[in-house]
């Protein structure tokens, strides 16, 4: 059966939903990781930067936990919606909840995007827009695997993995609000983002081919990497 949007694209606005609310334990961190400076301003600033850049975008809404009080300071101008979960698929169906509250429609687009991804751009994000405002289902940035993949047990390869039809998810991630709404409530809280909950309802999204900058800061030493992405990129003219 082929799947059919609710509206026509046309008459569907299009929100971006960040997840805030992560704790940045694993990349050794002092507090938040999404709030640590990368080259001269917190990452999360760097991620706002570029969705500011998409002109096709009704609004920003950002997912902090309770009594986070960073963009209170920050000046930033995305609506600010305290209501992190304790994981992420938590974060971004109580933040979907929050977009509906703020008038969103279930046929309106969302691109949930890690707040950690702090290289996006504004090109990355139009390019997924152009490719899947016309799908039935939504879809994603990824990447073509580059390395040879191993399948450990007992900490020695057991086996390589054919790479040929894997892909790396990134994100954003564009789905219909209503749609993403009901996935995750069917897939529940142990989905890592939001395809694999599409993959759940037996959706299946549209790969679009993002960058190998686009990682996600997730280890210490992905903070210097970071950096010196951005320093380059604000150096050419």
């Amino acid at each position: 059966m082929t799947d059919t949007p609710t509206n026509p694209p046309s008459a569907a606005r299009i929100w971006a939903l960040i997840p805030c609310a992560g704790t940045g334990s694993r990349a050794g961190a002092q507090g938040p990781k999404q709030y640590q400076p990368v080259a001269g301003q917190p990452m999360v600033l760097h991620t706002l930067a570029a969705f500011a850049g998409v002109r096709r975008l009704t609004g920003v809404l950002v997912v902090v936990s309770a009594g986070d009080t960073f963009f209170e300071s920050a000046g930033a101008t995305v609506l600010i919606a305290s209501c992190g979960g304790s994981t992420r698929a938590a974060s971004v169906f109580n933040g979907l909840n929050a977009l509906r509250e703020q008038g969103a429609a279930p046929s309106d687009w969302v691109l949930v995007h890690d707040a950690a991804r702090c290289l996006i751009t504004a090109e990355q994000i139009n390019t997924l827009l152009d490719a899947c405002l016309q799908d039935a289902v939504g879809g994603l940035l990824a990447l073509k695997l580059p390395d040879t993949l191993k399948r450990e047990a007992g900490g020695r390869v057991a086996q390589t993995v054919e790479r040929g039809d894997k892909w790396l998810a990134q994100t954003p991630q564009m789905f219909r609000i209503g749609d993403l709404q009901q996935a995750l409530q069917a897939a529940g809280d142990t989905v890592t983002d939001e395809s694999s909950a599409m993959e759940y309802l037996g959706k299946a999204p549209l790969l679009v081919e993002g960058s190998a900058q686009n990682f996600k800061v997730t280890y210490p030493q992905d903070f210097a990497l970071a950096q010196a992405v951005l320093q380059a990129r604000a150096a050419v003219p």
